[in-house]
């Protein structure tokens, strides 16, 4: 089946028929979910199976962001809590093997949650490197202030996610870990040398490149291109994420409607597609917005088509999983976390 190179999000809790009628005209590769849509397990379940419903693919991808923390969009009374990623951090500091169990422990019981409603794809692992100074963005959502740590931590958790059947997004590709500003309210840009991104920034993705998908960073890296931030930059894009870090998984935009990038969403979404983005990312549900994307996003074709082709055929069903078991472990070593940091 034909779909456009876009991922979309809805408005609410169950489709309009405005919703219905774009998503058949315009038929998007995926769809990602928000709290906006989240009330019940059932409720959920029943919007993620009308999405693939219309969209006539079992397959479609249903995206959300569920890394624990401060980005949880299933919470409680639900949904359990989950600690963030700065907890792993803490652990693997006292014992690299304990910080990997935790951090894969949480992504498989994470999974579990997912694959109980249908969701297939988890925006998670980051693998930003913070530094002192940068905007709380990303703050204890991080692994940790080490590139070799942050590729450690951030491989459990997709190996949690992997075995729960859950497919990854590394983000925010090629780092937004030095940014000074949030780019969901303006454009950070970053003045680091080149070499110094190079070891630090770019060097905690490398060791993921393997992975099937990552998601932009909407950053300005003065050093490379001084005028475009990485998700619309062909340079940053090609010799950086492509080149650099090798990466070669289906390439993902940040959300298109984010106040980083400037111009109209018709405008942004041209700009993305040119620099060469696979897949145009739109989150908020505005349909408005929603038709321009669509406006300007080719037919999945190519290399891109054969990018995301491979991502999602690289899925597995999940495998068996002591969840309460899981459930009690992860408890008992987020208070070994704890005593450490009070």
């Amino acid at each position: 089946m034909t779909v456009q190179a876009f991922i979309t999000g809805v408005s609410g809790l169950v489709l309009t028929d405005d919703e219905r009628a774009f998503l058949r005209a315009h038929p998007p590769w995926g769809f990602i979910l928000f709290k906006r849509n989240v009330e019940s397990p059932a409720q959920v379940a029943a919007l993620v199976q009308e999405l693939r419903a219309i969209a006539g693919r079992p397959d479609a991808p249903v995206l959300i962001d569920q890394e624990g923390g401060r980005v949880q969009r299933l919470s409680p009374p639900h949904w359990p809590v989950y600690p963030p990623g700065a907890i792993f951090s803490v652990l693997y500091d006292q014992d690299n093997g304990i910080g990997l169990e935790a951090a894969k422990l949480t992504a498989r019981l994470i999974a579990a949650d997912l694959d109980e409603i249908g969701i297939n794809v988890d925006c998670l692992p980051l693998a930003d490197v913070p530094v002192a100074g940068a905007n709380a963005v990303i703050g204890d959502r991080a692994y940790g202030t080490v590139p070799d740590k942050v590729a450690a931590i951030a491989r459990a958790v997709t190996d949690g996610l992997a075995e729960g059947g859950i497919l990854p997004v590394l983000k925010h590709i090629p780092g937004h870990g030095r940014a000074t500003a949030d780019s969901h309210i303006g454009l950070p840009t970053v003045n680091t040398p080149a070499d110094d991104l190079t070891g630090t920034d770019f060097a905690a993705f490398k060791p993921l490149a393997d992975l099937p998908m990552a998601m932009t960073a909407h950053v300005v890296f003065s050093a490379l291109d001084a005028a475009k931030p990485a998700t619309t930059s062909a340079t940053i894009i090609n010799q950086v994420i492509r080149g650099t870090i090798g990466f070669q998984g289906l390439l993902m935009s940040d959300d298109v409607s984010m106040n980083a990038l400037q111009g109209s969403i018709a405008e942004r979404t041209r700009d993305i597609v040119a620099a060469g983005c696979d897949m145009v990312l739109h989150c908020n549900g505005k349909l408005d917005e929603m038709r321009q994307v669509a406006g300007e996003t080719p037919v999945l074709a190519g290399e891109a088509l054969k990018r995301a082709e491979r991502a999602l055929a690289s899925r597995r069903p999940p495998q068996p999983f002591d969840r309460k078991g899981a459930r009690i472990r992860l408890d008992e070593l987020i208070g070994r976390a704890g005593s450490l940091t009070s």
